[in-house]
């Protein structure tokens, strides 16, 4: 714990931070707000059901940078995780429906992406089923040799399953 606390500390002193009008985009792990980003999370196709610590954790071994609307707090979040010197993963990225449509997909992205801890990673990945337009205005493209790349896929039933129904006789 000491040295999640440590390293949130250090990642808060590089934080980056910009304004649009009514909306904050922040690498400082201090403002999110992990409950909304648990709500979130937890209804999209890439992670249902999963559980609050689970993201938690996720969060305190990533590099975070989240989206804010000055009445609606956090309304985007996006993450990499990373050794901060040859490869990165981005992961969890959404902006809240009601916020989309207005670019802010593509600055929450572009500003985690901009952040110094990523300059130089040899390889960036991630995976996803409705956005390519956006991660390629950042250099992403589809793998040249997709027969390289492998994954292990453990289903969310089987990490989270739901909790028993109470009751019974």
């Amino acid at each position: 714990m000491q040295q999640a606390d440590a390293a949130r500390a250090a990642y808060a002193a590089d934080a980056i931070e910009a304004r649009r009008v009514a909306y904050l985009v922040s690498t400082d792990p201090a403002r999110l707000d992990l409950a909304a980003v648990h709500r979130y999370l937890a209804r999209s196709y890439w992670s249902p059901g999963i559980p609050e610590d689970v993201v938690r954790r996720a969060a305190e071994h990533s590099l975070c940078c989240g989206l804010y609307h000055d009445d609606a707090g956090q309304v985007g979040y996006a993450r990499v995780v990373t050794d901060r010197a040859t490869f990165g993963y981005l992961a969890d990225v959404y902006v809240l429906e009601a916020h989309r449509g207005h670019g802010l997909g593509a600055w929450l992205v572009g500003t985690l992406l901009s952040h110094p801890d990523l300059r130089g990673l040899r390889r960036l990945s991630l995976m996803t089923r409705d956005a390519h337009g956006l991660y390629e205005r950042f250099g992403f493209r589809n793998a040249p040799v997709p027969s390289r790349f492998m994954e292990r896929v453990v289903a969310p039933t089987v990490l989270w399953p739901a909790p028993a129904a109470a009751g019974g006789g």
